[in-house]
């Protein structure tokens, strides 16, 4: 398990994900795809990953767009492992828009 690290130190590492807000240590980002049906896609090819990584996003999907929240509960904040998964969001959706 890897510690946290803050979002402030996940965003140095990210482009595009702002730090989440409220009180909760989260970083968050907005995706927009062409349809519901890449936006789907691009959950499902998502849910893969994290369920290997036993490392879930809270997510939220209206037609194309898909709004993520990461952060590590077992540390109550951000962590690498959202790094991790932010980064393979990234480059996921690079491919399919």
């Amino acid at each position: 398990m890897s510690g946290r690290i803050g979002a402030d130190a996940a965003l140095a590492k990210l482009g595009g994900w702002e730090k989440g807000a409220g009180e909760r240590d989260t970083i968050v980002k907005t995706y927009k795809f062409a349809d519901f049906k890449t936006a789907w896609g691009f959950m499902s090819s998502v849910a893969l990953m994290a369920e290997q990584m036993d490392h879930h996003p809270e997510w939220f999907n209206v037609y194309n767009k898909v709004d993520v929240t990461l952060t590590t509960h077992d540390v109550d904040g951000v962590s690498e492992k959202d790094v991790e998964l932010a980064r393979f969001m990234d480059a996921l959706a690079d491919r399919l828009v």
